[in-house]
């Protein structure tokens, strides 16, 4: 799946640090939630003191750039492997993550990564939904009804 601090250490529990001020993972966050999960997910605001206390170690500023997960036996994903192993995580979708950890499926996470990113930085760049953006942070949406 990714090359995680700790490669051989079963993972029970994951951590996914989401950008808060980011409506698009906001988004993600409350349908991550709405999924039967096989492996427990909890959802901290990445740079929050949460984050902070629970994860000393990591470059907070970067987990802010780009989505980091974190196994709770300390392996860390980062970029599309946080992505592979957020659906890994799932019921519905860890035979998607499997075919999407292959070679073969690798570029298409890669692409759908860099796409997130894209529209991320147009959204907070741009205020778009009429969302005032230019100051990097977005009006969060509430959870979905």
């Amino acid at each position: 799946m990714s090359t995680p601090t700790h490669p051989t250490t079963p993972v029970g529990r994951l951590t996914v640090l989401y950008d808060a001020d980011c409506p698009l993972c906001v988004h993600l966050r409350h349908w991550l939630l709405r999924q039967r999960q096989l492996v427990p997910l909890d959802l901290v605001p990445a740079g929050s003191q949460q984050a902070r206390r629970l994860f000393p170690a990591l470059d907070h500023a970067a987990t802010l750039r780009e989505i980091t997960v974190i196994g709770d036996r300390g392996q860390v994903y980062r970029e599309a492997s946080a992505w592979i192993v957020c659906l890994w995580a799932l019921a519905e979708h860890r035979p998607k993550a499997h075919w999407l950890a292959t070679p073969a499926g690798r570029p298409f996470a890669r692409v759908t990564v860099l796409a997130a990113a894209k529209w991320r930085e147009a959204l907070k760049g741009s205020g778009a939904d009429d969302r005032p953006c230019g100051d990097g942070h977005c009006e969060v949406p509430g959870p979905p009804g």
